[in-house]
């Protein structure tokens, strides 16, 4: 006999199962207590730093001392905004300014965790090309999304859409963007947040019409769509298109009362509705039972069509005619299978930025034209290669965008940076744009939240990332690694590491019988590298310096982020006479970039290559004529390659002319290939 007791489960004592709701649960989602968490937003709220302000057409009008006509193209009510950083803490730090005014919401979040995000990145003038590692592509570092599987990647979008959700406007949508892997496990995170009365369709995208074939399965051709709603109040214009020649056939009726052909549909409710289970009684006195679930009209409003003669009695029910004279003005509306926007145009087109996951510009149009006004909104904070933020502004609404790739930024910088001039040489409507990043702060909430405030800790991680061996009993204090027999110094979390610390690690690393140091740093002080080969030279140290990357913050980080050498860069000024003066320009001298993304295999080529030919790695380079250190770097003149012109000027072509006589300092911001970035003075 059993010692086990018995649990008498019935109607007055329900067993637990039988009492439970329908929940998408997940590992993260409530913690130790059983209380749902939440995102701390509060602790997520920074200030966004303004590194870079563009208005490429009005600075170059500015720089030559012309006159800059601003009812021409200009639009000055907002200025649009592109910010580097995780998008959790984007998100929360924009909630200050922002909550409830973003009328549209596009994010292409990562889905494809085991893609290879290795790509081809095109060098000089002409056509050549080679790999570009996937070790910094923001697709690499999302995958840390997926560090515990499935439970982190729903509690990671979990957390970024109950921000985004304060974002929106009460008549705001979001549309995500994912494929079969994902898109069920984001819709039920979507409608865990929003409610499940949010949700308005699911898009099915045929990305192509060829589809590889592949072993014991369908080819997948398509991509999804989710859209989901705010409130009940959401924008929306019907999407239309041209009737097909199968469409009009189908026009086959006809009155002969000049209105032409028509054809009808059924006037039946899509639900169950009572109060619309009326019995009709037409113009000539006859009686129509409703259908089954009830007429989709009213009856005043059957009244009203069956007065204009545009209700069909045919057997026992009726039916609404629909002429195509009408039909062909207002077109045909489009279904939530979208079949006629080929995704493999991209490449094919001027939209082409050589970016894997770029999506083209019709699918974002549709989007935009049909859940936004002129002047609303728009954001996309997963943004990528730009194509949201392009159309976007090219629609008239204005735009925020965010990313934490490095190389995502630099290409939607260089894109709409294009899109200004071409804007504003056609006449049309454009915005100015400012570049942000978070800055320490991003550091300092790393710290106290991953780190619990610990400096050395900071130091144990950075190292444990660089492959470095940590030493505790280090013979100087600026001394706190070796890796093979190289010292080791990491810099604080707040510091910009400067020329006079460089020194002073030198001298500590040759006291310890040092040859070589590696110096790994947040921030570098402005022209560090010109005065590491005097100091080099005098203390016969070694000096190499190298940029802690952001990535090593993420959570469930695993792979080892590149740690760039901070490229060497040289410019000197030009100084013309003219008819109006003199004017300012800024010639290239040197450049030898950072080739940390380049395959192992490549590398000693390229290096060869680098040495000869450093400009050869430059994709885009911007002068600031009147630089101060507490303001944003200003795009007074720029110039980049694109894919159909690879030419690069060296020298710019400003004609920069001062107010008055002085002394003035200018900064040059040099991007390569590969999305990295360098400044001198």
């Amino acid at each position: 006999m059993s010692d086990k007791p018995k649990n008498n489960y019935g109607p007055s004592n329900p067993h637990p199962l039988s009492q439970m709701r329908t929940e998408l649960v997940w590992e993260g989602k409530y913690d130790e207590f059983g209380n749902r968490r939440e995102v701390n937003v509060a602790s997520l709220n920074f200030p966004l730093q303004r590194i870079e302000t563009i208005d490429e057409p009005r600075s170059k009008a500015q720089a030559q001392g012309s006159l800059f006509d601003e009812g021409s193209a200009h639009v000055d009510n907002f200025r649009n905004r592109l910010v580097w950083g995780d998008n959790k803490v984007v998100s929360a730090s924009l909630l200050g300014e922002f909550r409830g005014s973003i009328d549209l919401i596009y994010i292409d979040p990562p889905f494809d965790v085991g893609a290879d995000f290795t790509m081809t990145v095109p060098v000089g003038d002409e056509k050549e090309q080679l790999q570009k590692d996937q070790s910094i592509m923001e697709m690499v570092a999302y995958r840390d999304m997926w560090g515990n599987g499935t439970a982190s990647y729903i509690n990671t979008m979990c957390e970024r859409l109950q921000i985004m959700k304060e974002l929106l406007s009460e008549t705001g949508s979001i549309f995500i963007h994912s494929d079969a892997r994902v898109h069920h496990l984001l819709r039920l995170a979507g409608e865990e947040i929003f409610g499940q009365a949010s949700f308005r369709n699911e898009i099915i995208w045929e990305r192509t019409t060829a589809g590889k074939p592949i072993y014991n399965n369908i080819p997948k051709n398509a991509d999804y769509v989710l859209w989901l709603s705010k409130t009940p109040r959401y924008k929306f214009k019907p999407i239309s298109e041209e009737l097909s020649e199968k469409d009009i056939k189908g026009f086959t009726l006809d009155d002969n009362d000049g209105r032409g052909p028509y054809n009808t549909q059924p006037i039946i409710n899509p639900a169950n509705r009572p109060n619309l289970k009326y019995i009709y009684t037409d113009l000539q006195g006859r009686e129509w039972s409703p259908p089954e679930k009830g007429w989709r009209f009213n009856e005043k409003r059957m009244r009203e069509l069956d007065a204009q003669g545009r209700l069909h009695f045919t057997g026992k029910t009726i039916r609404e005619k629909y002429y195509l004279k009408e039909r062909m003005e207002r077109g045909k509306q489009v279904s939530n299978i979208w079949t006629d926007i080929n995704g493999n145009a991209v490449r094919y087109s001027g939209e082409d930025q050589s970016y894997p996951t770029q999506k083209p510009e019709a699918l974002l149009e549709r989007i935009i034209n049909a859940c936004s006004d002129e002047g609303d909104l728009v954001a996309d904070l997963f943004c990528g290669s730009g194509t949201t933020l392009a159309v976007a502004e090219k629609s008239g609404r204005r735009w925020i965008g965010a990313d934490l790739g490095r190389f995502a930024i630099h290409t939607s910088r260089k894109r709409l940076i294009e899109l200004q001039r071409n804007l504003n040489s056609n006449g049309e409507p454009y915005r100015s744009f400012d570049v942000f990043n978070l800055g320490r702060y991003e550091r300092q909430w790393w710290q106290q939240d991953a780190l619990k405030g610990a400096e050395d800790e900071h130091r144990n991680v950075v190292l444990n990332f660089f492959r470095a061996e940590p030493l505790p009993n280090a013979p100087s204090p600026l001394i706190h690694g070796r890796k093979a027999t190289a010292f080791i110094h990491v810099d604080g979390i707040d510091s910009i590491f400067t020329r006079e610390e460089a020194k002073a690690v030198a001298r500590a690393a040759k006291a310890a019988g040092g040859t070589q140091v590696h110096c790994l740093a947040w921030d570098f002080e402005m022209d560090i590298r010109q005065a590491i080969a005097g100091i080099e030279t005098e203390l016969d140290v070694k000096i190499r310096l190298h940029r802690i990357p952001r990535e090593i913050m993420e959570k469930n980080r695993t792979e080892v982020p590149p740690f760039f050498e901070v490229a060497l860069l040289e410019a000197q000024p030009v100084i013309r006479k003219g008819p109006k003066g003199n004017t300012v320009e800024i010639k290239l001298t040197n450049f030898l970039p950072s080739l940390t993304e380049v395959p192992s295999k490549e590398l000693e080529a390229l290096q060869e290559r680098a040495l000869s030919s450093g400009f050869d790695f430059i994709d885009f380079w911007a002068v600031d004529f009147d630089w101060g250190p507490d303001k944003p770097f200003n795009h007074h003149w720029q110039d980049y390659r694109t894919r159909k012109d690879r030419s690069l000027k060296t020298v710019s072509d400003a004609e920069f002319a001062y107010d008055k006589p002085g002394k003035y300092k200018a900064c040059v911001k040099v991007v390569d290939v590969f999305g990295c970035d360098t400044s001198i003075t």
